[in-house]
């Protein structure tokens, strides 16, 4: 199985502009030997496409872990069930559990602090623009 401590860390701070949105270092991921690390930005960006592309390509740890991050009961058990302890916590943490946060910090994984918070900004992001197409839809 896949996890995001096989990254090196510099390789993980383009995957964190990558979060961002900007497309160069999504393509300097995809150029470089990274795929999986640009889908799963786009992944967590919703993009499905990306998400078929990790399942379909040998990583569907990560596809689930787009999954998991979005609350999806069956992504995160899955997860715990294949003992991806990292990847379970780490979704956890972007959901803004504080005990998963409280491992990271425990840990001493203070580096991926700044992917959870991105993360969970992309959540609040998504869930404020789904509550805007809903009030437009009820108007």
């Amino acid at each position: 199985m896949h996890s995001l401590l096989d990254y090196d860390p510099k390789i993980l701070l383009a995957w964190g502009e990558a979060l961002k949105g900007d497309r160069r270092f999504t393509d300097f991921l995809m150029n470089n030997g990274f795929p999986e690390l640009a889908a799963l930005a786009r992944a967590i960006l919703s993009d499905t496409d990306a998400l078929q592309w990790l399942m379909e390509n040998g990583y569907p740890e990560f596809s689930i872990l787009s999954d998991a991050i979005d609350d999806e009961d069956e992504a995160i058990e899955w997860l715990e069930k294949a003992h991806c302890d990292f990847l379970s916590k780490f979704a956890a943490a972007c959901r803004k559990d504080d005990a998963a946060i409280k491992w990271f910090v425990d840990n001493e994984l203070h580096g991926f602090i700044p992917f959870i918070r991105t993360i969970h900004d992309i959540l609040l992001f998504q869930s404020w623009d789904s509550s805007d197409i809903l009030l437009r839809l009820m108007s």
